[in-house]
C-alpha cells in the first residue's frame, strides 16, 4: 500500500509539473496585443481595433505605440476617440505616391501613439481596444504592425516578432492583418432563380405531401360518415327492449 501511494504521489507531481510548464508557456502567448478583425480586403477600407490586455499584476498600461508597416503604406488613417487617452500620429514620405480618390499622396501615417491621462490606464485584469479606420488597403497578403506596450512601472512589452514561416507563434508576436484579394470587377453574383431553385423543389414536395394528407383525411371522413349512417339505420330497425 505504501509503495502504491508513493507511486501515485510521484505521478501526480509529475503531472502537475508538466501542466504548469504547458500553462506557463501558453499563458503569455494568449495575452498579446492583437488586431480585430484579423482579416480585410485589399483596396477597401477597414475599421480595426488593437486589443490590448494588461499582463502585469501590479502595473497598468499607460502607453501604446503602433508602427504601420513600411512595405504597405496606407493613404487614409483616422482614429476613434478613446475616453481618457490622447492620440498622436507621425508621418513619413512615401515613394511612389499613394493614390487616394484620384489624389497622389506623398506622405502616409507611420506611427500612432496613445497615452493615458488621469486614471484611464489599463489596469491589471483589464483590456482596452483602440479603434482605427484605414484605407485603401494595400495589395499585399498581410500587414504586420509592430507594437510597444508601456507599463506604469517603466517596463515595455515589445510585440514585434514577424510570423514564423512554419506557422508557429513566436515569443512576442506582432499583430497581423490578413488581406484577401478583392473580387474581380464584373463577377456575376448568384441569380435569384438559382438561389431559389432548391426552395421551389422543397415547396413542390411540401405541396404534394399536403395534398396527399388532405385526400387521406377526406377519405377517412367519408368512411366515418358511412359507418355512422349504417349504425344509425341498424338501431332504428332493431325492436326496443321491453322492461
Amino acid at each position: 500500500m505504501t509503495r502504491f501511494r508513493r507511486t501515485a504521489t510521484a505521478a501526480a507531481l509529475a503531472f502537475t509539473a508538466a501542466a504548469t510548464a504547458v500553462l506557463g508557456f501558453a499563458g503569455p502567448a494568449s495575452a498579446h496585443v492583437t488586431v480585430n478583425p484579423k482579416e480585410a480586403t485589399q483596396g477597401g477600407y477597414a475599421r480595426v481595433a488593437f486589443r490590448v490586455p494588461n499582463e502585469s499584476d501590479t502595473a497598468s498600461t499607460n502607453k501604446l505605440e503602433v508602427v504601420l508597416p513600411e512595405n504597405a503604406p496606407v493613404g487614409s488613417v483616422s482614429t476613434m476617440p478613446v475616453p481618457g487617452w490622447t492620440v498622436a500620429t507621425e508621418t513619413r514620405k512615401v515613394d511612389p505616391p499613394i493614390e487616394v480618390h484620384g489624389s497622389q499622396l506623398t506622405e502616409a501615417v507611420s506611427k500612432i501613439t496613445w497615452t493615458a491621462t488621469g486614471d484611464a490606464a489599463v489596469k491589471p485584469g483589464q483590456f482596452q481596444e483602440f479603434p482605427v479606420s484605414m484605407g485603401p488597403l494595400p495589395k499585399v497578403d498581410t500587414m504586420v504592425f509592430k507594437v510597444l506596450q508601456t507599463y506604469s512601472d517603466g517596463n515595455i512589452s515589445r510585440w514585434i516578432d514577424d510570423p514564423a514561416p512554419a506557422g508557429e507563434e513566436p515569443e512576442n508576436p506582432a499583430p497581423v492583418l490578413t488581406l484577401a484579394a478583392a473580387a474581380p470587377e464584373g463577377a456575376a453574383a448568384p441569380t435569384t432563380a438559382a438561389v431559389a431553385a432548391p426552395d421551389d423543389d422543397d415547396d413542390d414536395e411540401g405541396n404534394g405531401l399536403a395534398v396527399g394528407l388532405g385526400v387521406a383525411g377526406l377519405v377517412a371522413g367519408l368512411a366515418g360518415l358511412v359507418l355512422g349512417g349504417l349504425a344509425f339505420t341498424r338501431t332504428r330497425r332493431e325492436p326496443a327492449t321491453t322492461a
